[in-house]
């Protein structure tokens, strides 16, 4: 899983898979859920995205697995 921050389009893109996505559902203004060909969701666009969640922290509570960090 991925978080990838935009601020020149103050977006958030929480990319769950490493599949391409072919179709896409706007859920709530400004909240798109991306899925592949299975159905299966791929990752979430979240559009004003500093006034929808919380940037400044990002708290991960036993996850099994490696994390990195990416500064950009």
């Amino acid at each position: 899983m991925k978080l990838a921050y935009y601020p020149e389009t103050d977006s958030l893109y929480i990319d769950l898979s490493e599949k391409t996505s072919v179709e896409s559902t706007e859920i709530s203004e400004g909240i798109v859920l991306d899925y592949d060909d299975e159905g299966k969701l791929v990752g979430i666009d979240i559009d004003n995205a500093s006034s929808k969640v919380k940037l400044k922290e990002l708290i991960i509570n036993r996850l099994p697995s490696e994390i990195k960090k990416i500064m950009a």
